[in-house]
């Protein structure tokens, strides 16, 4: 409707389409990305502890990792992410979160040629390097785009389906690794490194029949493309009454925001996700370091120390037989638990399962931890045959492999999914994207750190800590209970924009009364009925370049 303006609502019900099976199917296929994230954690755990892999590393001869090497290839990708998830809310805001996270899969492709290609260790860090910015690109913008296109009433089971494609692409790898690893050739780690190439082409190409986020639209001040993009995802005609209700309010919220975030130059952008007192609940400062100690949180669980390190681990100790099988049923918990969330987070919503998540990680933590310094994993003996460690105790090793999983199915079903969802829901648009950005860039900045001295405190030559570890998540564990108590708000049911007006409104242990009364459209002088006091081509011509 170009010269005129954009019809407002005052009705907090009716600022959002219904929910059709189209909407569903075009964010469901985004979480795809998370197959990138699952897919790379299981088949670095499974091709570590493949002795085709161990002697192209190390030598002939050897029979396993050195803790340095072993650090280097697990973390180096962790590395490359932290800086692609930095640098893709810049390109996100400017280039449109679609086409930033197809450029991630073409980086992705290209470091993933190079991993397969490889000869040794140089060519496979340099791959797995490259790779890593490409992952990078797309974790962090798949959950902004998600979050930005997903209708509130299901936005949370959405964003939830990033993390149960994580789980699938853990299962795939596992499964594959499984297969491979009996083979005694360069397929043994060829096979599971190539098939990551058709991830990326899959994602990249199905994005291009996608619409791009109409909340960058609104940002860039392009409001007919806003418009058209927001009745393809929300499956309506665009003179619908609910795509003009739903866009005045990112339009109202966007004013109001920009109004207290100016627009400036490249410098103030970053700026401006640091700004504010750090005692104002709904202050920039506060949900950028809500954002990154959430993503920091979820790390410190020790659950990438399961799909990582438990094959090496687990032959370390010498209590199991069959590692990789009991890796692949590790990941067949994960699988099976996350879809709960699907219900549970739309249910009972985020507050709620991060905290009670937390405290069963925690219990089961401790409790692998007292039974294998007990008489679990830590207890061994030679057999007949003198070379073979044997457990002193099977039932209590049983027991702790099921304490794992018990564990495994607490994060996938509470921490796992939600912290993604929440990341993507507390920022206003003005710094959505490099607050995202940096939340998703914390994530692996600590995933990294993890997997850089994970290895030094398991391995037989170093740290040897063997299931005393497990203390050490346990602990971090307890500090993500306190931390979810206290900090986290309740955001189910709101809109991106509602949102905003909650925490600026609210304390995160009250969150969950609050319920809204007006709509940003309404608090922005727009009366029911009513339109925009400023007409399509003024927002336009207002939109901001950062």
């Amino acid at each position: 409707m170009p010269g005129g303006g954009i019809m407002a609502t005052g009705d907090v019900g009716a600022i959002e389409a219904p929910v059709t099976f189209k909407t569903y199917l075009m964010c469901a296929f985004a979480s795809f990305g998370g197959m990138f994230f699952g897919y790379d954690s299981g088949y670095i755990n499974g091709v570590t502890g493949s002795a085709v892999f161990i002697q192209l590393i190390e030598g002939p001869g050897a029979k396993a990792l050195t803790g340095p090497h072993s650090s280097l290839i697990v973390s180096i990708l962790s590395a490359g992410t932290f800086f692609g998830a930095i640098g893709a809310g810049d390109v996100a805001d400017t280039i449109g979160r679609k086409w930033t996270v197809i450029l991630g899969c073409c980086i992705y492709i290209i470091g993933v040629i190079l991993q397969t290609a490889t000869t040794g260790l140089g060519l496979l860090v340099a791959g797995r390097l490259i790779a890593g910015i490409g992952v990078g690109f797309e974790s962090a913008i798949v959950i902004l785009y998600m979050s930005e296109i997903c209708p509130k009433k299901v936005r949370g089971a959405l964003v939830a389906g990033y993390q149960f494609c994580i789980t699938l692409g853990l299962l795939l790898a596992s499964c594959v690794t499984y297969g491979t690893s009996t083979l005694t050739t360069t397929s043994s780690y060829r096979i599971p490194i190539g098939l990551q190439f058709i991830f990326g082409v899959v994602l990249g190409v199905g994005l291009l029949f996608l619409p791009e986020s109409p909340r960058f639209f609104v940002k860039r001040g392009r409001i007919e493309q806003a418009r058209k993009a927001l009745a393809h995802v929300r499956d309506q005609p665009q003179d619908s009454e609910y795509v003009e209700a739903e866009l005045a309010e990112i339009i109202a919220n966007e004013e109001y925001e920009r109004s207290l975030i100016p627009a400036g130059g490249w410098i103030n952008g970053w700026m401006n996700c640091f700004s504010g007192s750090l005692m104002k609940s709904n202050s920039n400062l506060r949900k950028t370091i809500l954002g990154t100690s959430l993503q920091m949180m979820q790390q410190w669980t020790g659950i990438n120390f399961i799909f990582y390190f438990s094959t090496p681990f687990l032959q370390s100790t010498g209590a199991i037989t069959n590692t990789f099988l009991i890796s692949l049923i590790f990941t067949l918990v994960n699988v099976c638990s996350t879809p709960i969330s699907f219900y549970t987070v739309e249910k009972f919503g985020r507050r709620p399962l991060l905290i009670w998540g937390a405290l069963g990680m925690l219990i089961c933590e401790f409790m692998v931890g007292i039974i294998g310094d007990t008489v679990g994993f830590n207890k061994t003996h030679l057999a007949a045959d003198g070379v073979t460690s044997v457990a002193n105790n099977i039932p209590a090793v049983n027991a702790q492999i099921a304490f794992i999983c018990i564990y495994i199915f607490f994060f996938a079903s509470t921490w796992g999914p939600g912290a993604w969802i929440v990341i993507g829901e507390v920022f206003p648009l003005p710094i959505r994207a490099r607050g995202v950005a940096l939340s998703t860039a914390s994530n692996w900045l600590w995933n990294c750190i993890i997997t850089v001295i994970t290895p030094y405190m398991v391995s037989k030559t170093e740290g040897n800590l063997e299931s005393n570890v497990f203390f050490i998540w346990g602990s971090l564990c307890t500090a993500a209970f306190v931390y979810a108590y206290f900090l986290i708000p309740e955001t189910k049911g709101l809109s991106l924009e509602q949102v905003d007006k909650m925490m600026e409104e609210t304390s995160p242990r009250t969150s969950a009364k609050w319920r809204p009364t007006t709509t940003f459209a309404q608090d922005m002088g727009m009366k029911e009925g009513g339109k925009l006091d400023m007409n399509v081509e003024d927002v336009e011509r207002k939109g901001s370049i950062f």
